[in-house]
C-alpha cells in the first residue's frame, strides 16, 4: 500500500477541511508514493514513540497532536523531526479535524458516557467553497459567454454541469469620451436587451472563470458580481452534548469514565453526588466551550483539563467537571481510529503506541 492510500482514508474519516484554522493538521512529513505495511498511532510523537515505531518497523506514524505545529527555522541532528526525515517516516496529524468527526474523539468520550441524541457543542463555522457569479450578457452572444464560463469550471453543482439561471431585461449606458460600445454609440445614453446570466462558480476556479468572461464578453467592460455563498451547516463542530438514557448517579459516571477510559484517577470540581441527566464532553482542553454546557443545562461535563477559574464557575453553576488529564481524554479516540483503519485497509498492520501515554500522572 502506498501513503496515499492511508491519507485517503484518514481524510476520509476525518476530513481536514472541518479542522480548526489554527490548527496543522494531515501529512506533514513523507512522500505520498512511499509503500507502507506498519502504522503506529500515538498521541503525541516523542522519542519513546519514534523508538518504538521504529523496533516494529513503521514506516508511518499517526500522531493526533502534530508535531510539527509552528513554523520550523531549522531541523538539527538529535530531533525527533530530522530522525524521522533521516528514516523516511511518515508522520500524519488528525487533531481537530478528528475532534469533530463522526465517531471521532469528542464521539468516543460520549460513548463512554453513554449520551443519546447527541449534538456538537459548538457548531464549526465552514468556509464557502462557491461563489455565485452574475454577468449581465447581450442576447446574442449568450452562447459564446455561458459556454466559455462552463468550460473555465463554472456551473457544476454536484453531478449536474453547465447550470444557471436565465432572466431577459433591459440595461443602459453611457458612453463617454474615448469609448467604443459594442452596441449603439458613445456620448448618448443607450438601451441594450441583456440577459442577466446566475450560476456557481468554485472558488478555486474563480481566476480561471473570470477570465474567460472578459475573453467571451463582446463589451469593453462587462458588468458583473461575484457574490460568496454561505457555506451550509453541516451540523459538525466541537464537543458534545447528549442525554443519558435515564438519571444516573454521578458516582457512577465517575466510574464508568474512569472503565472506558482506562485510567485510575479522576481530577473532580463541583458536585460529587446527585443523579443527572444531561451531560457534555470535550477532549482536550475545552474551558472556552464551558459557557455552551452551562447554557445547555449539562450537569456534568467531561474534559481532558480546565483552567481553576473556570473550574470554580462551572461549580457555581452547579455542574460537576471531570477533568481525566489532557491525553487521557484523547487516547481511547485511537482505539476507535485503528479499528476503521484496519477495516479498510485489511492488508497493513495498525499499532497502538505502548510508550504514549500523558505527560502528568496523579501519584
Amino acid at each position: 500500500m502506498r501513503l496515499a492510500d492511508l491519507t485517503s482514508e484518514l481524510e476520509s474519516i476525518a476530513p481536514t477541511r472541518h479542522a480548526e484554522s489554527w490548527d496543522n493538521v494531515g501529512l506533514l512529513l513523507g512522500d505520498p508514493a512511499q509503500p507502507v505495511s506498519h502504522v503506529m498511532l500515538a498521541i503525541d510523537y516523542t522519542a519513546e514513540v519514534a523508538a518504538e515505531a521504529a523496533k516494529h518497523g513503521c514506516e508511518a506514524v499517526i500522531a493526533y497532536h502534530p508535531p510539527i505545529f509552528q513554523p520550523l527555522k531549522r531541523i538539527a541532528a538529535g530531533s525527533v523531526i530530522h530522525d524521522a526525515m533521516r528514516r523516511g517516516v511518515a508522520i500524519y496529524s488528525p487533531h481537530t479535524a478528528l475532534d469533530v468527526a463522526e465517531g471521532g474523539t469528542n464521539d468516543v468520550l460520549a460513548d463512554v458516557l453513554g449520551l443519546v441524541e447527541r449534538s456538537p457543542l459548538k457548531l464549526a463555522e465552514v468556509e464557502s467553497s462557491q461563489y455565485k457569479l452574475v454577468v449581465f450578457v447581450p442576447e446574442e452572444a449568450l452562447g459564446k459567454v455561458s459556454e466559455a464560463l462552463f468550460a473555465a469550471g463554472a456551473g457544476q453543482i454536484g453531478k449536474y454541469s453547465s447550470c444557471s439561471f436565465r432572466t431577459p431585461g433591459t440595461g443602459t449606458f453611457f458612453g463617454g469620451e474615448g469609448t467604443n460600445p459594442a452596441v449603439g454609440r458613445s456620448g448618448r445614453l443607450e438601451t441594450a436587451p441583456e440577459v442577466r446570466l446566475e450560476t456557481v462558480v468554485p472558488v478555486s476556479e474563480t481566476e480561471a472563470v473570470v477570465r474567460a468572461l472578459r475573453k467571451s464578453h463582446p463589451y469593453e467592460e462587462p458588468a458583473f458580481d461575484l457574490l460568496q455563498l454561505a457555506a451550509p451547516a453541516e451540523g459538525i463542530g466541537s464537543g458534545r452534548f447528549g442525554w443519558l438514557a435515564e438519571p444516573v448517579e454521578r458516582v457512577e459516571l465517575f466510574d464508568r469514565i474512569k472503565r472506558g477510559l482506562e485510567i485510575g484517577h479522576l481530577l473532580v470540581a463541583g458536585p460529587m453526588a446527585g443523579t443527572i441527566q444531561r451531560a457534555a464532553v470535550c477532549a482536550g482542553a475545552c474551558g472556552d466551550l464551558l459557557d455552551a454546557a452551562i447554557s445547555r443545562k449539562a450537569g456534568l461535563y467531561l474534559t481532558g483539563e480546565m483552567r481553576h477559574h473556570d473550574a470554580v464557575k462551572a461549580a457555581r453553576a452547579g455542574i460537576t467537571v471531570v477533568c481525566t488529564l489532557h491525553s487521557n481524554s484523547e487516547r481511547a479516540a485511537l482505539k476507535r481510529l485503528r479499528e476503521r483503519l484496519e477495516q479498510r485497509l485489511p492488508g497493513v498492520t495498525f499499532l497502538l503506541s505502548q510508550s504514549d501515554r500523558d505527560p502528568f500522572s496523579v501519584r
